[in-house]
Parts: structure tokens; sequence; C-alpha cells
């Protein structure tokens, strides 16, 4: 009998597959899911077990399944060999799409827990070192070094200590934080087992979005797993230390990807910002130390113990070493994960990767980061994407989403929209936020209206200054990243009466 492959990824999930596993199973075949391998505009891709290898066959629907079992359909070959992956040096994604995401021997006979073993036969101090000399910094923005971090952490005086995985990926157009807990749940588990022992956390904390039910679902079955099978729990793999992993669900609050409003939320109180210091690490969840990490960042951790520090720290480009998992998405015709060393160029993954716009119209603008990261002008594509290499053209690294968009976008209204978005998202603590947004999306209203151009664009620019350094975290402190990218390198869309006048 044939064995098949059928993503249970949600973006595969939402344009069909589980009709196509049906399907399928009906025509006889063995069916079972994986995650994505992340060349999203193939799903659902179903992959057919060979002696070649797994033939992977793009765009399956329900009616196609005698088709795809008699090798008729349109087929990309061995989806290993496939120059989409081949390219790529994966490390958090090592395993999406390889194996069952429940399967924990097929985890194990993956790699999986080689890196956790390594950790347990070093002291913490090692292990925190070992992630140090990595040079990992953190995947959720802010791109601090996690070494550091968790030497804070296991430096500090506490009878308690926890670990907290934000989870809480709200940034449009990005996704690599579902895709791998969708496809690999036990890389993650794996990851805050580390951490747990490193800083010395016996309880840890997974804050994950409401919005990610197949994630939700799927990680909790991996832990359930992982306790039965020791790696979890009193004792883990007998070491002595012991760590227990809860899922905790947010109530859909963007704000809530901020560590201390994610702490917050965590204590069972309104996510809000936490004036700083004190930092979570030295007084975190519930007054405790705290190590916060965002999905990424953990996912990474298991390979730094496996196969060392060196091995780590020998990708990249300047300051930031290992790969990014960076996130194609908006108006682009190959739209998925592509986990890269630091450095490629953002040229390379909108064009060579993305394949460009889905529409075939130029490239007017990229967005970096999320909904508060800079708009990147076409003549700027040459940056390599790292930490201080962004920070030099004053953009960001963020997430690592890169959002694409045609000569057809209009920048002054997705200026307005970056404060409409810290509008609605706002906590509400610090005025700056509160009440600059609202008022920038206001003025821009003007502007866009042709109203009095020239003074109320001086009037953003005045927000926005009041806004980046006023504000109490990066929601209210990065919204003017992208309202004063676009006013920057499109002034024309701001000037009304021209854009009209080139229309006409």
């Amino acid at each position: 009998m044939t064995t098949v492959w059928v993503p249970c990824d949600a973006a595969a999930v939402s344009v069909g597959a589980d009709e196509v596993a049906v399907a399928l199973e009906a025509a006889g075949a063995t069916v079972r899911r994986n995650g994505s391998r992340g060349m999203l505009w193939a799903e659902p891709l179903v992959e057919v077990e060979t002696d070649d290898g797994r033939v992977g066959y793009p765009n399956v629907s329900p009616d196609d399944a005698a088709d795809v079992l008699a090798g008729r359909h349109e087929s990309l070959g061995v989806v290993d060999d496939h120059p989409w992956l081949t390219g790529q040096r994966r490390v958090s994604f090592a395993r999406v799409g390889v194996i069952d995401p429940q399967d924990i021997e097929g985890f194990e006979a993956q790699g999986g827990w080689a890196g956790l073993r390594r950790a347990l036969a070093m002291t913490p101090a090692e292990v925190v070192q070992e992630v140090t000399d990595s040079g990992l910094r953190g995947r959720g923005g802010a791109g601090f070094p996690a070494g550091i971090k968790w030497k804070t952490v296991l430096e500090a005086q506490a009878d308690q200590k926890f670990v907290a995985c934000n989870f809480d990926e709200g940034d449009s157009g990005t996704f690599a934080d579902r895709m791998v807990v969708e496809g690999d749940p036990f890389t993650l588990i794996e990851g805050m087992a580390i951490a747990a022992y490193a800083v010395g956390a016996s309880e840890g904390y997974v804050y994950v979005r409401s919005e990610y039910p197949h994630a939700i679902t799927a990680l909790r079955r991996a832990i359930e797993t992982a306790y039965t099978h020791g790696f979890l729990g009193r004792d883990v793999l007998g070491s002595g230390h012991d760590f227990d992993l809860h899922v905790r669900v947010g109530a859909g609050a963007y704000i809530c990807g901020e560590e201390s409003s994610m702490l917050e939320s965590l204590e069972g109180r309104r996510g809000e910002v936490r004036a700083k210091p004190p930092i979570p690490a030295l007084k975190g969840l519930f007054g405790l130390p705290t190590a916060v990490n965002n999905v990424l960042t953990l996912c990474a951790v298991p390979m730094v113990l496996a196969e060392g520090s060196e091995a780590y720290a020998g990708l990249g480009v300047g300051r930031s070493r290992g790969t990014q998992v960076f996130q194609l998405a908006g108006n682009v015709a190959r739209g998925g994960i592509v986990e890269l060393p630091m450095g490629v160029t953002l040229r390379e993954l909108v064009d060579d990767w993305g394949g460009g716009t889905l529409t075939g119209r130029p490239v007017r603008a990229v967005q970096v980061g999320g909904p508060l990261g800079a708009y990147v002008h076409p003549d700027r594509f040459d940056v390599q994407m790292g930490y201080e290499e962004l920070a030099e053209i004053e953009a960001m690294l963020g997430h690592g989403g890169v959002v694409v968009f045609d000569d057809t976008v209009d920048m002054a209204r997705m200026a307005r929209f970056a404060f409409e978005f810290c509008a609605l998202e706002s906590c509400g603590k610090c005025t700056p936020c509160r009440i600059g947004a609202v008022r920038g999306k206001e003025t821009l209203d003007h502007v866009i209206a042709g109203r009095d151009v020239s003074r109320n664009l001086t009037l953003v620019d005045d927000l926005c200054t009041t806004m980046t350094k006023g504000s109490l975290c990066a929601m209210g402190g990065l919204t003017p990243m992208p309202v004063r990218s676009a006013m920057r390198h499109w002034p024309e869309d701001f000037d009304r009466s021209q854009l009209e006048g080139a229309s006409s």
C-alpha cells in the first residue's frame, strides 16, 4: 500500500489538506500527516513515498487523489532535492515537514533530544556559556544575546525560577512560530527544557495566541507525550532536574508580544506594559527571575547544544550569528518559509526566493520586521539581513517578516495604517502611544485629503519624535519607523496634488 504525507499545518488545511487526506485514504493510500515544508504556494503539497524518496505533488485537490497515486499529477520531483529546500540552511526548521509532529520516535531518529542529553551532561553554567559563545540573539525582534539573559537568571538568587516562551506571534506577515510548533513541537519543548536546566527553572510556560488552535492542540499533545517518555516532569532523563511545562492561551492582545505585558497576562491580569527596571530576568513572572524567549530563539537552542557553539557561530554575518527564519508574504509569487544564514540580502529574498510579485508588477516597497518595521525602498534591497546592517538603513529585522508590495501601493495610506494599528493595539498605559497614534492617524487623514499638507506633515514628524522618545515600550516607540520610512522614500504619495496630477 502506498504511503503518502499530507500537511496538517493550518496554511495547508485552509486550502483543503484535510479533505485531500480523506480522499487519498479512500483511494487506498496510507496517509501520514506532517508539517508544511514552507512552500506555501504549492499547498496542499502531497508527498508520495517511493524508492527514490518522497515525491511531491503541488496544489492537490480531493479530485486529484487517483492521479497522484498513479503518478499522473504534476510533480515537483523528490521534495528533499527541490532547490527551495536544498538552498536553505535549516536549523529551527530542520525536521519540519519531514516528520509526523506527534511522532516522538521519529523526532529522535532525526536528531531530536541530542541537545538536551548533552546539556544535562554539562553544568548549567557550561550550558549558558555554550549559548553565549554561539552568538544566538533573541529572534523575537530585540536581538538581545540569549546567553547574557540566561546568565542573569542563573545568577539571580531565588527559591524558584521560570522560563517563559512568548508564542504570541501577532505581527502581520509572520507565521514561523506557528509553522514550527504545528510541524515540530518537540523542538520547542527540547529548547525550553534546555533553557530551564541552564537557568535553574523548575517550571515553564508557553504563552500562545488564541488564534492558533492547531498549534495549541499540537503542542499540548506533544507535551503529554514528552511527559510519558521522561523528557518532562520529575527527574528529567535521570538528571535529578525537575521541569514542568504548561500552555497558556492569550486573549488576542498584540501588546502581549512584549515580554512584560505577556507576564502580566500570565499572572491573570490585563496585558499591560511594565516599567523597567526591574527586568524580567530578575523580577519576572510572579516577581521571580524569569528567562523570556520567543519560539524561534528556543528552537535554535537544541542545535547549539547538539552541534556545539562553533557550528552555530560559524553561520551569519557580523554580530548576527546563526540563521533566521524569513517569512515571505504579501504580493509575492512564492510565499513561505526560508531559513538561511544571517547576511542574505533582501534582494535575494524577494527576487530569488520569492520570485518577485504575484501580480508581475514591479516591487515598490518591502516591509521588514512586522507592522512596526520600516518600508524599504528598492534602491536599498542589497542590504544584508542582520541586526546592525538593517539598523544602518534605519530598518530592523524584527521577527523576520518580509511583506512585499507592488507599484500600486499608496504609501501614505500604509503610513496611516501604522498609526491605526498602534491606536487599536496600544495597551494605553503611556500617553505618547495611546494619544500619539490616534492623533497621527487623524493628521494623516488630513494629508491624504490634501488639507494643509506641509504643516500636517511637520506635525506628523513631531508626533513621531514624541512617540519614539516617550513611549514605555516598542509598541509606541517603533510605530514611527514605518511612518517615517514611507515619508522619506515616497514623498510624492504624501503630496496629493502631485499624485492626482500624475493619474489624471
